[in-house]
This record gives C-alpha cells, structure tokens and sequence, in this order.
C-alpha cells in the first residue's frame, strides 16, 4: 500500500504487517496438534491458500521452542516437487547436529543408523516441520512414514508436521495412500470461518492506531467484505484495493459502493477456487487424465455436457470443491 493512502487513513502499518490473530478455532487446533506432535505422530494440517497456514505454523514452533520439551526441526527446500526423502533427512541433521561442520554419510544405511544415534543423543522428541507438503510425491510421503518407523526402533521419537493445502488430505485419503493415509492425523485449518467481521475490525485497529473501524469503513462495507471473503488473504487484499481507491476519489470512511466496485467477480469460479485448494491445471491432468484442453473448456463452461459429467463426478469423489 502506498504511503500517501496510509497516511489518508491513519494507518501506522501495512495490513500484512498487523500480527497474529487467533479465533477460539485456533487455539484449539494449536492444542490439539501439540498432543498429536507429544504422541510421535504424523500430522498433516491443512488450508486453502491465504488462510493463515504458514503464520499458524510459525506460531506453534515458536511455542514448542520456548517450552524447551520438543526440538523443533524444519526443511527449507523451496521446490518441494523435486524434494526426495533424502532432503528432509539432510534437514534433520542440519538441525539436531551440534557439531558446526554437519557431516551426512552419502549411503542410506550407515545414514539412516547415525540418524538413529543423533536422535537418541538429544534426549528428546523431535518434531520436523514441512511446508507446501502438497507437492511431495507419493514416494516421499510414504519414505516419511518410515523413517519415523526407524527413529522409533532406535528408542526415539520423531513427529512429522506436513502443512499445505486441501489437495493434501484429499490426496492422502487416496486408496493408493492408504499406507501413510490411514495413519496420519489431519487438521483442517478454516482460515476466517465465522469470525470475518471480527477479523476486519481487529486488522483495523491493529493498523491504525486503535482508531475506530468505522472511521475507516462504513458498517456496510465491512458488512459486505464480511460476507463475500474467507480468507485473511483475501481480506488484507480487497482491503488494500478499498482504500487505494477511496483515496483516489477523496472517499473517508470507504463505502459499501465502492467496496462492491472493487471485488473481485471471479472470486468463487471454478478455476481460482481449485487453485487455493492446491489444484493447478498439471495437476488437474495428470490425476484425471484429462487433456489440458479439456480442463481449460471445463473452466469455461465450453466443453461437452458428457466429458463434464464425467470429469465432475470424478473431481466430487476425490475431494474437490465443485
């Protein structure tokens, strides 16, 4: 946002910038997946994008590493396509390792057994943290199940925390997965569900020096961003776009008019939808065997009413929202 609309507004921050804020939806799911990572177990939370998934994150190792019981571990591979159960065992050394100079053994066996030691040497449980996990391969999701299976044989406990989008549970309930499926605890982030109105007025005050919301926005307009948005992404964008706008037409408090002005008219069509719940178009064609024509004309409302059928009965079995 530019400076000049801060200043128009009386904001003294960035609206991405306003902190962490926490429903009673979220401090249960903290709690609940505290227990999950205490009991050694693999978790997969998920969200759609925007919904608070990597902030949420954040905060629970913050808290595992204040309260000193869990060594928190965490990959930083960016391309988490290409990532093998190699990398996340690199991650694990790079972070339980004392040592300055982190020495990995290249073969699997002998790597695998010093994994085992360095675990039992730290005395306590290790909670490894992947990010974007809905881009691991099958192969590596099921390579995770196992290695926990061998830091348990070797007296200690290892707890993997798997966050990405809803692609990844559906995923994970697969027949084909039903060796990892079945044995992973699933968390479902909701993002702002029910609490959309509260949100906005706490990102306002937040941001604006405890000023009133309504001096910002009308009751209407918040009425309405409360009512067509989800997500704390979603909010903090057609809030940006509200006040650029209200500032080009000298408009202070921001109208229900032109918040309607600027909303997205896409916001909930099928394409974009399947997008924040994980699922690009390769995707699309590679777990429906369907052409990417195919999918485009499915997007468009152009293709034939029999393939349509199909495919959509297809997405409605493994998950998809549509």
């Amino acid at each position: 946002m530019r400076v000049e609309v801060m200043q128009y507004y009386g904001l003294t921050q960035p609206l991405d910038q306003a902190g962490y804020y926490e429903t009673e939806h979220h401090q249960q799911l903290l709690k609940d997946i505290k227990g999950a990572i205490h009991d050694g177990r693999l978790i997969a939370v998920c969200g759609v994008v925007g919904s608070g998934k990597t902030v949420t994150m954040r905060r629970l190792q913050q808290t595992l590493k204040d309260e000193n019981k869990i060594i928190v571990s965490k990959s930083l591979s960016v391309d988490k396509h290409s990532v093998k159960l190699a990398t996340l065992i690199t991650a694990l050394f790079y972070d339980l390792a004392q040592d300055k100079l982190v020495q990995i053994p290249k073969q699997g066996e002998r790597r695998e057994r010093e994994l085992q030691e360095l675990v039992k040497k730290r005395k306590r449980p290790v909670a490894l943290f992947v990010d974007e996990a809905h881009d691991l391969t099958g192969h590596t999701l099921i390579g995770l199940k196992r290695l926990m299976e061998v830091v348990e044989d070797g007296g200690g406990k290892l707890s993997v925390i798997l966050a990405g989008h809803p692609k990844l549970r559906n995923d994970l309930r697969r027949p084909t997965m039903e060796e990892i499926g079945y044995r992973t605890d699933i968390f479902t982030l909701d993002g702002l569900t029910g609490s959309q109105r509260e949100y906005i007025q706490w990102l306002l005050s937040a941001s604006t020096a405890k000023l009133d919301p309504e001096d910002t926005l009308t009751v209407e307009a918040i009425d309405i961003l409360a009512a067509k948005l989800r997500t704390p992404l979603q909010v903090q964008l057609h809030l940006t776009l509200a006040l650029e706008a209200g500032y080009q037409t000298g408009e202070k408090p921001v109208t229900a008019a032109l918040v309607e002005s600027v909303l997205s008219r896409q916001l909930d069509d099928l394409e974009p939808t399947l997008t924040r719940h994980g699922y690009r178009l390769k995707d699309m064609v590679e777990q429906f065997d369907a052409k990417p024509a195919e999918i485009r004309a499915l997007f468009n409302n152009q293709l034939d009413p029999t393939r349509t059928a199909e495919l959509r009965d297809r997405m409605l079995a493994a998950g998809l929202p549509i």
